[in-house]
């Protein structure tokens, strides 16, 4: 039975994340760049100056609501996960260095899906029982496209459950406690008899943790994530920029490589990877994966931010994209690519392709650092899948049912520490890209929409803007 539901399963992912998914999410991409008239290329430097720019700001936010700054950092925190390290190592190994490039060119397009998709979220979000503000593909397909479409809510919101637990909890706490014991096992700190002691130790610790913030609402994540989503990126970032400084000489040839593979994979991998499509499909759907434009899943965070304009949150979709894709997953691409180490290509590869690119340059003790940023990374996840997780069972059975959902979301950390998740992992991946098809319908469907508050903001007066702002 279980080999049955393998084959089919993989059947379905192979379409979902194949040619069909990649051309609607880029066709959509490519169709609101068009209608923006390329938003976030012509306002880049707007949309920075009111993100980036505003992250020190003293800002409090009203009842049952973010600032946006603690918005974006709870979306990033379901979003930069252990795909940004594990991920983008297997889309080199898998297409070459060129697919670095495609990567890019998904992510260009994926911050104007990004953009809409928050933009949305808040212009068509409700107020709940508790006066929390809730958002997201459910609430603008509910609210935008009308009962007609209920049934893409529902759908949405299903898949959005199903996707929790493996995607969102349970791999990621199987992903903490590999990189502990990796890094345990390479100081002899304990051996294999120790190792199931240990993991089911890490996760019930985990679970007690995910229950207490998760139960604290969206206040508490909120203060997690804006302090723990920081620290982890920064922290990476910096590990990755040191790595590449000691490695100056060799990013001219690396950025050759990534350029040249793109559009001539063979010439790179020495014939491994000799396909153009391959090399596309790999970094045009880790780029997807990781930055989840298309996926609508970080709207449902943005659409807590105490704003006065959908617009406002808007730009910070687009900030996310740039900051999850362009600076967090190049610079794992730099740190494999720039380090010389030997790369198999055609092989499939995760977290110990980029670890090696570290140790190579570092040397043995790197491996407890990037521990710290693979736990703090997974862990962000956890805690960002499960505000989406609870958002979309509230929209299905009402606010009685999230506590117990919360309840079981954390004990299911205690399953991803001590079980193997082969097919869960699998058939998680599959009801995450199945998100595509609800949200990209009503993105489409609601273009117009977001043309308008487009227009609405932009022409409106400098004065009323910044008064908006504040």
């Amino acid at each position: 039975m279980l080999h049955i539901i393998e084959e089919v399963n993989n059947s379905v992912n192979a379409f979902i994340w194949g040619v069909p998914s990649m051309v609607c999410i880029i066709g959509v991409g490519l169709l609101l760049t068009i209608r923006t008239k390329g938003l976030q290329f012509r306002k880049f430097g707007y949309v920075l100056k009111h993100t980036f720019g505003t992250i020190f700001d003293k800002k409090e936010a009203e009842e049952g609501a973010l600032t946006p700054f603690q918005s974006v950092c709870t979306a990033l925190a379901g979003t930069v996960g252990t795909g940004n390290i594990a991920g983008v190592a297997g889309a080199i190994a898998l297409g070459g260095p060129g697919a670095v490039f495609w990567m890019w060119c998904s992510a260009l397009l994926g911050m104007c899906t990004k953009f809409a998709e928050v933009t949305l979220a808040v212009h068509f979000r409700e107020r709940n029982d508790k006066g929390d503000w809730v958002g997201g593909p459910m609430y603008y397909i509910k609210n935008g496209l009308g009962k007609k479409w209920q049934f893409l809510a529902v759908l949405y919101s299903i898949l959005g459950i199903l996707t929790v637990f493996g995607t969102g909890n349970a791999t990621q706490v199987n992903t903490i406690v590999a990189s502990i014991d990796s890094a345990l096992f390479n100081f002899n700190v304990f051996n294999e008899d120790n190792v199931g002691n240990v993991n089911l130790g890490i996760g019930i610790l985990i679970a007690v943790l995910v229950l207490l913030i998760l139960l604290g609402g969206i206040k508490r994540i909120g203060n997690v994530t804006s302090k723990l989503v920081p620290f982890m990126a920064v922290f990476y970032i910096a590990m990755g920029l040191i790595l590449v400084a000691v490695n100056y000489e060799r990013v001219p040839e690396v950025f050759q490589s990534i350029f040249e593979g793109a559009f001539n994979p063979r010439s790179v991998t020495g014939g491994v990877v000799g396909s153009l499509f391959i090399s596309m499909r790999r970094g045009v759907s880790r780029g997807i994966f990781s930055n989840e434009a298309g996926l609508g899943t970080g709207s449902i965070a943005h659409a807590s931010s105490d704003v006065a304009h959908p617009i406002q949150q808007g730009m910070w979709g687009i900030f996310e994209v740039f900051a999850d894709t362009i600076v967090i997953c190049t610079l794992t691409a730099l740190a494999i690519l720039c380090s010389g180490i030997n790369i198999n290509y055609g092989k499939a590869a995760g977290a110990e392709l980029t670890i090696s690119g570290f140790t190579t340059t570092f040397g043995g003790w790197i491996s407890i650092l990037l521990a710290v940023a693979l736990c703090c990374f997974a862990f962000s996840t956890i805690l960002g899948w499960g505000l989406y997780g609870s958002r979309c069972i509230e929209y299905l059975f009402g606010p009685k049912v999230v506590k117990p959902f919360i309840i079981v979301y954390a004990l299911v950390a205690i399953i991803g520490a001590t079980m193997d998740l082969g097919l869960l992992w699998s058939l998680a991946d599959t009801f995450n890209g199945l998100m595509i098809i609800p949200n990209l319908i009503a993105v489409f469907l609601l273009s117009g929409t977001v043309i308008h508050l487009v227009k609405d903001y932009f022409q409106a007066p400098e004065s009323k803007r910044l008064e908006m702002d504040k």
